[in-house]
């Protein structure tokens, strides 16, 4: 058979299958787009992320090369129709009513409308494209008019593609961010304020400046309606922050006073809340579609879609070719199907919930009403359970978790790759000199585990007790001091300067790791897992080290400029000339804590002698964590320990919060949001800022 398939034969084949292969590529890419483009909102995983990639580019490659073919063909059409007839291949006619699909296609889902903040840039040339789309499949239309319900049925199948496209356009526009900058709240009229002012005075009213303070009522107990209006009041605020504007004092005077009020599992899941709203407008067309006007406009292109698949079932279709008639049914159902699946997304959104809540909408408010019947249809039995695979969590808003990375245990090995114990050395070294294996590797000891309720206390009450302090400072220059402080405001207040100060006064990246090490040094001495404390400080000391080396290697952008990576590879290989001049065994990670912290202080001379050409810290961690071992040697003192360790990550934490910019706070929400963005916006709301009017 194959050998009877001549080039000439296969061209041909081809040549009548391209468009309709095209054209089902295309709607399943916006299937898959539709149903998993939000889950990364809260998925951080690799795999996911790559697979939304790749959907997200083929979607509009594909869309726009099916329309090409449609344009190309168009003598092809042109006189298929005017004879009315259709060629033993394709059926012209039919293919020409899937120009509009093409446009519906192009318009993208709800759930993802940049893949990423670089995509909101390119927003001019998509409404570019939107007209020149727009224009070939008009022309494609006007090639293949021949007055049959066909031909009419194509006109409001173009108007509904082009709502749907218009509205990824002006998301996209939205989203840009210059153009996000104009739509913020305007500033006060400074005017208009003096003038009431006087006119009060003139009446006889006596005026003060009195600073007044937002009063938190039960919100510990409040619902979820509640907490998401109050969280989008301070978002319609504090989104500034996310394109690099500064806030008002009024503005964190406010925030504060608010805050301080608050506990923190609420203050937490404000944030929380914030987060979406950020990821929402950034990535979706949730700014769009969540308005009255966008809702009409959703709701116009659904019933458009639905009149034209009924009247398309009613006419007389024996005489179309058989293959395309199916593949218009599938098209059409389809383009329904993801109309429903929209509209569920959309009643069960916070942003419905919020927009309830508003007594001038009673558009939205007449849509929430149907939330508890679409709750009730959903929570059956028999279809919980497949909507539960297809339809997004609502419940979680970004993935409530944090990424680790440990030098010592990337030192060691101690998860070594056991297909490759038994092949001969000179396999294993040239495998293990490849660039994808290192990188394969460093995968392999990249770890998770979700945030800890008692980690966000402690956080809470940290920053919480530096901001009641800020507040009787009325001083820019403390909050500076705020902002800056990487561990020297802890080793103050225990009076422990003399001793640590030196872990702080190198750069950034070096601190890190010098304390990385020497915090896993303790662990490990202390017992490490087996140890047994109902103190968070302990796990949560040990999970913040792993997670502040995760952002030096995989989000370096988020901390400030240095040669992190350098630093940690160097610091890598010298632990591993250290293991083998130790022959020490992959499982032997406690046994390599212990020969650490037996290298004597004279030693670090020699350690020193190898110039600047390497930038290892290994022995410095060494120093720091002999320091903490003296410090904590008794089990009475441990817990103090600890609490000292965790304080000092906690305040690096938050510098490196406050010295990202926003706009990669931003970026980094599609890979499921970093808890270093929380912990910056929740610094903000405390006042623990300076990004702000002076």
């Amino acid at each position: 058979m194959l050998n009877q398939m001549s080039p000439d034969l296969m061209l041909r084949l081809w040549d009548d299958w391209e468009l309709r292969v095209m054209v089902l590529i295309s709607l399943t890419t916006q299937i898959f787009l539709l149903v998993m483009g939000n889950r990364r909102k809260y998925n951080p995983g690799t795999l996911l992320r790559i697979s939304i990639w790749c959907a997200y580019l083929t979607a509009d490659w594909v869309a726009t090369v099916a329309l090409g073919l449609l344009f190309n063909k168009q003598g092809t059409i042109s006189s298929t129709c005017s004879t009315a007839r259709k060629t033993d291949h394709i059926d012209y006619e039919l293919a020409a009513f899937w120009a509009p699909f093409l446009l519906l296609h192009l318009g993208g889902q709800n759930t993802i409308t940049a893949y990423a903040i670089a995509d909101t840039d390119l927003w001019l040339r998509n409404w570019l494209a939107l007209g020149s789309q727009t224009a070939v499949a008009l022309y494609v239309t006007f090639m293949a008019w021949k007055g049959t319900w066909i031909s009419f049925l194509t006109i409001p199948m173009i108007f509904a593609g082009v709502l749907k496209y218009g509205e990824r356009s002006l998301a996209l526009r939205f989203a840009h961010h210059q153009k996000y900058l104009y739509s913020l709240a305007d500033p006060p009229n400074c005017v208009q304020l003096i003038e009431d002012v006087n006119l009060r005075r003139d009446e006889g009213y006596i005026v003060l400046p009195i600073e007044l303070k937002r009063v938190v009522d039960h919100l510990s107990h409040a619902d979820t309606g509640t907490l998401l209006a109050e969280a989008y009041s301070f978002f319609q605020t504090f989104k500034r922050i996310f394109v690099d504007l500064l806030l008002s004092p009024l503005d964190l005077r406010t925030s504060q006073s608010y805050f301080w009020n608050l506990t923190p599992e609420v203050a937490f899941k404000l944030v929380e809340f914030e987060h979406g709203f950020a990821y929402d407008v950034f990535y979706t067309n949730a700014p769009i579609i969540y308005t009255s006007w966008g809702s009409i406009c959703r709701f116009i292109t659904s019933v458009l879609i639905i009149i034209v698949f009924v009247l398309f079932l009613m006419f007389e279709t024996r005489n179309r070719l058989q293959i395309d008639l199916i593949i218009t049914y599938i098209l059409l159902v389809g383009a329904i199907l993801q109309e429903f699946y929209a509209v569920i997304l959309l009643l069960s959104s916070d942003w419905t919930k919020l927009r309830s809540r508003d007594t001038r909408s009673r558009f939205f408010r007449k849509i929430a009403s149907l939330q508890p019947a679409v709750s009730q249809l959903i929570s059956r039995s028999f279809i919980s359970s497949i909507v539960s695979c297809f339809l997004p969590s609502n419940a979680k808003r970004w993935s409530n978790s944090l990424g680790l990375y440990n030098l010592l245990s990337f030192s060691i090995k101690d998860k070594p790759v056991s297909s490759l114990e038994d092949k001969p050395e000179l396999f294993k070294h040239i495998v293990k000199s490849s660039a994808i294996y290192k990188k394969f590797e460093r995968l392999r000891y990249k770890d998770c585990c979700e945030v800890s309720p008692d980690w966000k206390k402690l956080i809470f009450k940290h920053f919480k007790e530096k901001s009641v302090f800020r507040s009787k400072a009325e001083d820019d220059i403390y909050i500076a001091s705020l902002c800056s402080a990487r561990g020297n405001l802890v080793f103050e207040k225990n009076y422990l300067s003399f001793s640590f100060s030196w872990t702080t006064q190198v750069e950034f990246d070096q601190s890190i790791l010098i304390w990385h090490i020497a915090t896993d040094i303790c662990y490990h001495l202390d017992g490490g897992k087996k140890f047994t404390t109902k103190n968070p400080t302990y796990e949560g000391s040990k999970n913040l080290s792993d997670y502040m080396v995760y952002l030096l290697l995989e989000c370096p952008s988020m901390l400030p400029i240095g040669i992190g990576k350098i630093r940690f590879q160097d610091t890598h290989e010298e632990a591993e000339q250290f293991c083998r001049t130790k022959r020490l065994g992959s499982k032997d990670k406690g046994a390599l804590c212990n020969k650490l912290l037996e290298v004597s202080t004279e030693e670090y001379p020699l350690a020193k002698a190898k110039g600047e050409t390497s930038k290892s810290v290994l022995f410095d961690a060494r120093k720091l964590a002999g320091l903490l071992q003296e410090m904590g040697g008794e089990d009475e003192n441990k817990e103090k320990k600890w609490k000292f360790v965790c304080d000092v990550w906690i305040e690096i934490l938050g510098y490196a919060a406050c010295h990202c910019r926003g706009y990669y706070h931003a970026r980094q929400l599609m890979k499921g949001g970093e808890f270093i963005t929380h912990v910056w916006l929740l610094m903000a709301h405390l006042g623990i800022t300076e990004q702000y009017f002076r």
